[in-house]
C-alpha cells in the first residue's frame, strides 16, 4: 500500500489541495503496480508562522517581500513624478 505524504505551508486553497491529492494519486498509480484504492495521499499544512528556513518564518519572509514590493511601487512612482526644474518632462522634449 502506497502511502504519500505531502507537507505544505498553509495557503492553499481547498480546490489545489485537492488537485494536488488526485495528481499525486494518479502519478502513484502510473508508475506503481498496485490498485486505486490502496493509494494513500496525506497532506499536512503548516501555518506560515510555524515553518521557518535560516531561522525566517514564511511569516516573515512575506511581510520582507510585501515590503520590498511596496518600497519598488514607490520608487517607480517617484521616478515618474519627477519633474526637471525648468518644468518640462523628457516626454514633453521629444515633441519639442
Amino acid at each position: 500500500m502506497p502511502l504519500v505524504e505531502v507537507t505544505l505551508a498553509e495557503g492553499r486553497t481547498a480546490d489545489q489541495v485537492r488537485n494536488l491529492m488526485r495528481e499525486v494519486h494518479q502519478a502513484v498509480l502510473r508508475t506503481v503496480d498496485t490498485r486505486p484504492e490502496h493509494i494513500r495521499v496525506i497532506v499536512r499544512e503548516v501555518p506560515r508562522t510555524h515553518w521557518a528556513t535560516g531561522d525566517v518564518t514564511l511569516t516573515e519572509m512575506d511581510a520582507a517581500r510585501a515590503g520590498q514590493a511596496g518600497r519598488d511601487a514607490g520608487q517607480q512612482h517617484d521616478r515618474r513624478s519627477e519633474v526637471p526644474s525648468d518644468g518640462v518632462t523628457p516626454g514633453d522634449r521629444e515633441f519639442s
